[in-house]
């Protein structure tokens, strides 16, 4: 096999992996959602209206999620603003003097009523500022994957959504006091504690979006 061969094959398989759409990857809790577990057996009745095993309690119970693979709705409501400024100058100089006056015995008396003088200055001034702003919003509605001892549920969703060529993915994740859920089953972003919230894409808009393997190698190794 020739090298115009192995080199032709080596373009064929980069062009068809990019042309392949991969998903991005994520920071969520996993897994993303999980089944909830079979229920057990009914046990007999004995003639009574009421029965546990067929009620389940929900004749008396409102339906918020408080069991693994329960689902409830998160609002995201995520607006943050943040900026940062700082300022420093630094200055510093010096002027010395060293006059030679005589040598008595010694060598060297060519340099008698010669000065030597040294000045140094140096100074610093740097400037920086950073200001960030970020709006999310928009509702996702996730499952119950695990029930902490203390009754918090730790949750986890995705939500896809395909778009011509390209596709979008909202994934959330984090726990949620079932104190804070409303009669709507429904929760606000910003009570949900270790919050990971994600709005990524992919497809040939995403793809665009980035630079290419070759100049990102040359960007992390060039020192200039």
């Amino acid at each position: 096999m020739n090298t115009k061969t192995i080199l032709g094959a080596a373009l064929l398989a980069l062009a068809s992996a990019g042309c392949v759409t991969v998903t991005p990857p994520t920071s969520v809790h996993q897994p993303i959602s999980v089944r909830p577990a079979t229920p057990a057996a009914p046990a007999p009745t004995d003639g009574a209206i009421y029965s546990v095993g067929l009620s389940n309690g929900l004749l008396f119970e409102d339906r918020r999620a408080r069991r693994v693979g329960d689902t409830l709705t998160i609002a995201i409501l995520e607006n943050t603003n943040a900026s940062k400024k700082s300022a420093t100058n630094t200055g510093r100089a010096s002027n010395n003097n060293f006059g030679v006056t005589g040598l008595q015995g010694l060598p060297g008396k060519s340099f008698l009523g010669s000065t030597l003088g040294a000045t140094s200055d140096f100074s610093f001034d740097g400037k920086g500022e950073s200001t960030n702003n970020n709006v999310f919003t928009g509702t996702i509605t996730v499952t119950v994957t695990e029930v902490l001892p203390n009754g918090n549920l730790l949750v986890s969703g995705e939500k896809q959504v395909g778009i011509n060529q390209g596709s979008e993915y909202i994934r959330l994740s984090g726990i949620v006091n079932p104190i804070h859920l409303n009669a709507a089953n429904t929760v606000f972003s910003t009570q949900v504690a270790d919050a990971r919230i994600e709005y990524r894409g992919s497809g040939a808009v995403a793809e665009n979006q980035q630079t290419g393997w070759l100049t990102r190698f040359f960007l992390n190794v060039l020192p200039f």
